[in-house]
Order: structure tokens, then sequence, then C-alpha cells
């Protein structure tokens, strides 16, 4: 038994010090998802498309703002120059009822959107939302993903804070459209 012992000792101790000492740092090699993502950023910039990743998040308590930009109805789904170039499309919520941005924001402060969303069922939280800019036109996506196993949200209606990050937005007036399946809203921004 002492062999078997003395064995695994001295074959453990060499390859775990190789294994740490060698080892690549940062996350390990994903073919599928990185060969995804890499396919995704050739396609958005070939396309014209600037994409940034938005903080998202629930929050506790509402935020309350001076001045809210108006917002308007707009068709649900995304645009179809967005959709033929995407490699993987975003989980959206169903519907996206109220809106409380700014109409104005400095170029140097980051930008926070709260919305009031539904959801088609109980199994989706909230995963991340992106923010697609090409010209003058931005639309955010917001990404759910669906629970596993019997996991359920407490309700289908979710409030959502997304933070554009300060300096993203160069100065000018843009149309922002925050995509939903079947409703979305659009308002008028203007940053400064």
């Amino acid at each position: 038994m002492k062999w078997i012992v003395l064995t695994i000792a001295l074959v453990i101790v060499p390859y775990t010090f190789l294994t740490l000492h060698y080892r690549k740092p940062g996350p390990a090699y994903r073919p599928y998802q990185d060969a995804q993502e890499r396919a995704n950023v050739v396609r958005l910039l070939s396309a014209g498309y600037q994409r940034i990743t938005l903080a998202a998040q629930r929050p506790a308590d509402p935020v309350r703002g001076s001045a809210t930009a108006t917002t308007m109805a707009a068709l649900g789904g995304l645009p179809s120059a967005l959709v033929a170039t995407l490699v993987q499309k975003p989980l959206l919520p169903a519907e996206i009822l109220a809106v409380t941005a700014a109409p104005a924001v400095s170029a140097l402060l980051p930008y926070p959107i709260q919305f009031t969303c539904t959801l088609p069922d109980n199994k989706q939280q909230l995963a991340g939302a992106a923010l697609y800019i090409k010209d003058s036109e931005i639309i955010i996506t917001p990404d759910f993903e669906l629970l596993a196993g019997d996991l359920l949200a407490r309700s289908r209606e979710s409030v959502i804070l997304l933070t554009v990050p300060a300096g993203a937005l160069k100065a000018g007036a843009y149309r922002i459209t925050l995509a939903g399946q079947r409703s979305s809203r659009t308002w008028a921004l203007q940053v400064h």
C-alpha cells in the first residue's frame, strides 16, 4: 500500500506544479462561444454597427429624474439589418411598457435608462443588455435567459435599470429604440 501512495505522490506533485506554472492566464478557451463572438464582431463591424455592453440590473428603488424624455410606441422586434447581422439573437422581453430616461446627457456622464417590461412567462431572468450604434440610430437589446429546472420568477413584469457607460456616446442627436418582441419604445436623445 505504501508503494501506491508513494507513486501517487510522485505523480501528482510534479503534475500540479507543471499545470500551475505553465497554465495560460485568463479564462479557458471555449471554441464554440469564442468563434461565435468573433463572427458576431466581424459581422457587426462590416454592417457599420458598434456594440457596447451595458450594465443591467433590477433596482431595489426606482430612479427618479427631473426631466424625462417623451417616449413613443414602436413596432416590436429588431430591425432587419441588425437581425441579419447578429449570429445569436437576444431573448427579448415581450413588451416594453414604460421608459424613464433623460432627454439630454453629457458625453462625460453615464446615462441611466429605467424601463418596465413584461416577459412571456415566469421562466426568464435578466442576463444583460447590449447597445448597438449605427450613425445616429441606437438600438438597445435587453437580453433574458431561461431559468433552469423548476425555478420561476416572481412575476412576469420586471423593472430594469440599464446604464450606458460614460464616454460611450459621442456628442450629437440620437434616436434610441428599446427593443421588445411585440412592442418597443423609442425616444430622442441629445448628447452634449
